[in-house]
């Protein structure tokens, strides 16, 4: 465990990355154009938000270890949506538990395994991130593909984490359209070096200070007196407010912003999923002071956290010794 003043930079740094991460969006692939395209990123324009150097691909994977995958779910011109899923490391999650913690920001929204976190202070599965009404099919599919791997025969519980926000402007989200399948791609297609951003995995069909949103990432080296750690962010951005990059105020100079469309009867809600990687060690105490520091990046890019906006942050570090031992593995009595 690292010594709280040693955190302060990486505290700090994480307001910086949720304004480089959210930046994305001015940039990111509209919906109509293929993931792959080669929309140049906010930074490659000279946008540079923050002090900190950049990882190798200024995206949540540069800490050492995490992968992303995502699972984009397209039909016709109703369905828009998918999966989005964060693996802490390279194993098995379950018996490899990583330190963590969650803030609940603004708590209109379903993100499910909250309670242990916060209990244990550790997360036990992948993170994945969805739409709205198909959570508990995420859940469930994230839940039967961690019981079926090797050494999980006597397994009775698991704590599935899963976060969403609402696609329902560009996706038909009542028919749930997400099935086990696009989890279990997700799951398998995670890696490790550059991140997919924009209109992919779960950020397909979301949107974001009235432009097209999507998924974000960003990372920051930080130094200590004789270390270097890495801490990344992915956002899931579908929430209003009035842009702001790097402190100019793009959503009032293009005029487009939430509060201007509310005097027509339209809503500035929305919700934004966060999450936040480093490989320094820090236990769920500091995991947690840490979440809290992300959401004055979103105040900074603009984020209104209007009354239906679900705003969750969730970090973890990778330095599983951290991790506080499972209950199930006590001996009786010890608690």
């Amino acid at each position: 465990m690292i010594r709280s003043k040693q955190c302060l930079s990486l505290f700090g740094e994480a307001t910086v990355l949720l304004i480089a991460a959210l930046a994305t969006l001015i940039t990111s692939p509209s919906l109509g154009q293929s993931a792959e395209n080669s929309r140049p990123r906010v930074r490659e324009l000279g946008v540079v938000v923050g002090v900190f150097p950049p990882g190798t691909s200024n995206a949540i994977t540069d800490v050492p270890g995490v992968r992303v995958g995502h699972s984009t779910v397209i039909s016709g011109d109703s369905i828009n949506t998918g999966v989005t899923v964060i693996l802490p490391h390279g194993d098995n999650v379950y018996h490899n538990p990583v330190p963590a913690a969650v803030h609940v920001a603004n708590g209109y929204g379903k993100m499910l395994g909250i309670a242990q976190i916060q209990e244990l202070g550790v997360i036990e599965t992948p993170i994945a991130l969805t739409c709205t009404l198909c959570v508990w099919r995420v859940a469930d599919a994230l839940t039967d593909y961690y019981l079926g791997l090797d050494n999980m025969l006597a397994v009775r519980s698991i704590n599935a984490v899963v976060g969403e926000t609402n696609d329902g402007y560009l996706n038909d989200i009542r028919t749930k359209p997400v099935t086990d399948r696009d989890v279990i791609s997700a799951i398998e297609a995670a890696s490790t070096g550059p991140v997919e951003e924009g209109s992919v995995g779960a950020g397909r069909g979301t949107v974001a200070f009235g432009w097209k949103g999507g998924i974000g990432t960003s990372s920051r080296l930080v130094h200590t007196r004789d270390t270097t750690y890495a801490i990344g962010v992915l956002v899931q951005s579908n929430f209003g407010g009035i842009l702001h990059v790097a402190g100019a105020p793009v959503g009032q100079e293009l005029d487009q912003y939430a509060f201007r469309r509310n005097a027509a009867g339209k809503s500035g809600d929305g919700s934004i999923m966060i999450v936040v990687a480093t490989d320094a060690p820090m236990d769920a105490r500091q995991l947690t002071r840490l979440s809290h520091r992300a959401m004055l990046g979103v105040g900074r890019a603009g984020g209104a956290m209007t009354h239906g906006s679900g705003d969750f942050v969730i970090a973890f570090s990778t330095q599983v010794e951290n991790a506080k031992p499972k209950t199930a593995a006590l001996p009786d009595g010890a608690l």
